[in-house]
């Protein structure tokens, strides 16, 4: 599949510990992977494709993995917890270039973020509470969650596989739930097939676009390199293998869902997505609907927590290194925590939140992420020639070939197919470009006064 690139026995220098083997690695890609997209996107995804929506998860996750490659030679190439931004600016140098893929991903988290929430307060909050509208809950939901990334919050990889677990739990009803209807001979196997009218080729590939956001969060992978043990060698079987079986998981439970589940239950209704409750309520095993509810719940609170922690901390470090204005680099007298970051980036949340629905939000979300995974396999390409003096991964080069033209052909058919989302897309970036430019205007006035130099990590 691959091979290994070497030069001397020596890796880059680091002073955080590597403690992360290679077994706990792979679970916390796993669990990156493996959030709530599943959760959240499976009655839009029915809608869209048909019951056959099984196959643009598999095309989706096949192009992720792709991706997946880039990083994984990259990681190894230079673990640094800069990610993506990083690899663009060893790449071409460019700081503008730097900005937009940094801000891109920025931007991905928040919009991600935003469909979460309203997942949040859809059909699983309902089981609990209902009556109270979808976008006061998200809002609501998003408020709290804030105010606990303002305290301060430490995740560590363990608390990570624990969050991990009891998402897998509530894949592994789905998947019992399929087993037993397989076994008792009630399995309807002309769901699975059946595609929306039109090309068929075209009907799934409106869906691989929303596939792809529940593959995403695997690059945050990038953060951990510097202290993952020997992460040359247990990096990319880690990385892939993680992304290899949750993608396997999500196209199985998408099987599975179309084989037990009338495809009207499942679809999108008045802007709110079908469940994986959906299921549980049509399967054959007696699961508690409010069981799996929480378990769900705690899969899009763990997940939107995430994307809140890192969207407020990539605007902190994007103004720490000069590229924003320094207000947001501003942290709490106690709490030490990023709060005007955090404010801002919840506020941004919060708008989307009440002008944009789960699919839309969604496809905002990807189209934003396309855009930085195909900027990561150009990178890698264009890294190649780069001597390096320790041990790394190399991806074979047809394979990111393919990964850069897939997400390029990606990004193309889903703006042709949805010009609205890139409207959404361009109103965000406009903010970040407006505040960029502030930014270099302020700098270019106290420039006698700024004693931090801008470093592109």
């Amino acid at each position: 599949m691959t091979d290994q690139a070497r030069t001397t026995p020596a890796e880059p220098p680091s002073d955080l510990e590597r403690s992360i083997t290679g077994r706990l690695l792979f679970f916390y890609v796993l669990g990156d992977v493996l959030g709530s997209g599943i959760y959240a996107l499976i009655g839009v995804m029915a809608f869209t494709v048909g019951g056959a929506f099984w196959i643009s998860f598999a095309v989706g996750v096949t192009i992720a993995l792709l991706t997946g490659f880039a990083y994984a030679e990259l990681i190894t190439k230079y673990p640094q917890a800069a990610g993506a931004a990083l690899y663009a600016h060893k790449a071409f140098g460019n700081r503008a270039l730097t900005f937009l893929v940094a801000f891109c991903l920025l931007a991905a988290t928040i919009a991600a973020a935003g469909t979460l929430a309203r997942v949040f307060g859809g059909i699983y909050f309902k089981e609990f509470v209902d009556g109270i509208p979808v976008a006061v809950v998200a809002i609501t939901f998003i408020a709290v969650l804030s105010l606990l990334n303002f305290r301060g919050i430490t995740e560590s990889v363990w608390a990570n596989m624990v969050m991990t677990l009891i998402e897998t739990t509530g894949l592994l009803i789905i998947l019992v739930i399929g087993g037993t209807v397989l076994a008792e001979g009630d399995a309807d196997f002309s769901t699975p097939f059946e595609l929306n009218g039109g090309n068929p080729a075209l009907v799934v590939l409106s869906g691989v676009a929303l596939a792809f956001f529940a593959m995403t969060g695997f690059e945050n992978a990038a953060n951990i390199a510097e202290e993952t043990r020997e992460p040359s060698k247990v990096f990319p079987k880690a990385l892939l293998g993680g992304m290899a079986l949750a993608g396997v998981l999500y196209i199985l439970i998408a099987f599975i869902a179309a084989m037990v589940t009338p495809l009207g239950d499942l679809t999108a209704d008045e802007g709110e997505s079908g469940s994986l409750l959906t299921v549980v309520q049509a399967g054959p095993v007696a699961i508690p609907e409010l069981v799996f509810s929480a378990i769900a719940l705690v899969a899009v609170t763990n997940t939107t927590l995430v994307s809140l922690v890192a969207q407020s901390r990539i605007m902190y470090g994007m103004a720490r290194q000069g590229v924003l204005p320094r207000v947001f680099a501003r942290t709490h007298s106690s709490r030490h925590t990023p709060w005007v970051a955090i404010l801002f980036t919840s506020a941004l949340v919060c708008l989307l939140l009440v002008t944009a629905d789960v699919d839309r939000l969604a496809t905002v979300t990807v189209l934003f992420l396309i855009v930085v995974y195909g900027m990561v396999c150009v990178s890698a390409l264009k890294l190649r020639g780069s001597p390096l003096d320790h041990d790394h991964y190399t991806a074979p080069t047809v394979l990111l070939w393919i990964g850069a033209v897939a997400n390029a052909g990606i990004l193309v058919y889903t703006v042709v197919d949805d010009p609205g989302s890139l409207v959404w897309c361009g109103g965000i970036l406009a903010v970040g470009v407006v505040l960029y430019f502030v930014n270099n205007a302020v700098m270019k006035r106290s420039a006698p006064h700024v004693d931090e130099p801008v470093s592109p990590t």
